[in-house]
């Protein structure tokens, strides 16, 4: 037996259940679902990453990432308070460890003043009153970051759905879809579903899915692991808040960096190393189909060409904690091998284009009935209600008169 809905949300992360939230508080006379393949919400992207609320310093003025960042970063923290969901706002520094990164700290001094960013310049002085153990030339200090689980966050959004009467089908996979008339005909494993419109928030999926929808990619999902390792109670005194690296713009994260997490618990990472499959979160995890799939992409082969030296170098330091620590004592002078206590992966799902570019901002496809939201890495969690918010809308408009 098909059930009908108005709209269905494929993806059961925090951008997926935030859109529906969005689409529940917009037009609480619709119907909707939330399909996530895994036995529960928030089991990959959402579960497994630092957990910090970004101001928006990094990105581009006038991209969707600036905007939406700032804004969601306000609006969460305010969810947060009103949920009773912990958060933590210790701020964090950015820092130039030699005089040739302060090029590109002024660089993001200056992205970070045009998207309304709260910041101040420092100097090695004032980098030990706010983190008496680190070190460097100067800094950008930005009091306004924090931290939350994402998990907790995703999980609330599900419980506001199922009060409103939606309901999270977990363990449905969409394998096939047709279109019938104006609807748009999900099949998994427990059954179909029919959806005048389908948001597609797959995150890791993302295109596979786009692709069962009808709608050729202009973009792979390549998965990069970023690593994290907790630091022993002794070393995280050494650690206030968050302390972070001149991200180096080759590589498609922010360089490894400290972070305290919202339950106090103060880790190094994470770094970004190409992935054997889009779910392989072990070291010599893999999947073949995933692999063979990646490597007769030309994108990935221009990307791989073009920044071997960086991979070959973060897949060293993957596998050897000394080089890890010995590039984070830059930031840290007093770190050592044996205060690395404790190893945890997570995956980025990031998006390429055919020439090996990596895509940094969000970006969402349309075609009827369908909202794809194609690329929405880091700062997707940050900016969830407001990202959400903007993905509902899009599907809102699509609806037509039944």
């Amino acid at each position: 037996m098909t059930k009908s809905v108005d709209i269905a949300v494929i993806g059961g992360g925090i951008v997926g259940l935030a859109t529906a939230d969005a689409i529940r508080r917009a037009r609480p006379d619709l119907s909707l679902t939330v399909l996530e393949k895994e036995p529960e919400v928030a089991a990959h992207q959402t579960g497994r990453n630092s957990g910090v609320i970004h101001a928006g310093l990094y990105y581009a003025p006038g991209s969707l990432k600036a905007r939406l960042c700032t804004e969601g970063a306000e609006r969460l923290f305010r969810y947060c308070a009103e949920r009773d969901i912990p958060t933590t706002r210790t701020g964090k520094i950015v820092v130039a460890a030699s005089r040739d990164q302060l090029t590109a700290l002024a660089e993001l001094e200056r992205r970070g003043t045009a998207n309304g960013v709260a910041m101040q310049r420092i100097g090695p002085g004032g980098i030990v009153e706010i983190e008496p153990h680190a070190r460097g030339v100067e800094a950008l200090h930005v009091p306004t970051t924090g931290a939350v689980d994402f998990g907790d966050v995703a999980r609330a959004f599900a419980a506001d759905l199922s009060r409103a009467g939606h309901r999270i089908r977990t363990g449905f996979e969409v394998r096939e879809a047709r279109r019938s008339g104006h609807l748009t005909v999900l099949a998994g494993p427990p059954g179909d579903i029919a959806a005048r419109v389908v948001v597609n928030c797959a995150g890791l999926q993302v295109d596979r899915v786009m692709r069962i929808l009808g709608h050729e990619p202009d973009l792979k999902v390549l998965p990069f692991r970023g690593e994290y390792w907790g630091l022993s109670e002794t070393a995280a005194g050494l650690v206030r808040g968050h302390i972070y690296p001149v991200p180096d713009p080759r590589l498609p994260h922010l360089g490894v960096h400290f972070t305290r997490n919202v339950a106090g618990r103060v880790e190094l990472g994470p770094n970004a190393v190409w992935a054997w499959g889009r779910e392989a979160y072990g070291r010599l995890s893999g999947r073949l189909p995933d692999a063979l799939e990646a490597l007769s992409y030309r994108g990935f082969r221009r990307l791989a060409q073009a920044h071997w030296r960086a991979a070959v170098e973060e897949q060293w330091r993957s596998l050897d904690r000394r080089s890890v620590v010995r590039k984070a004592r830059a930031m840290l002078p007093g770190l050592e091998v044996r205060d690395l206590e404790s190893w945890r992966s997570g995956i980025r799902a990031q998006a390429v284009d055919t020439d090996g570019v990596l895509v940094h901002d969000f970006v969402i496809r349309e075609g009827p009935g369908v909202v794809n939201v194609l690329n929405a890495p880091s700062p997707a969690a940050t900016a969830c209600l407001a990202i959400g918010h903007h993905i509902a809308e899009r599907a809102l408009r699509q609806l037509s008169p039944a």
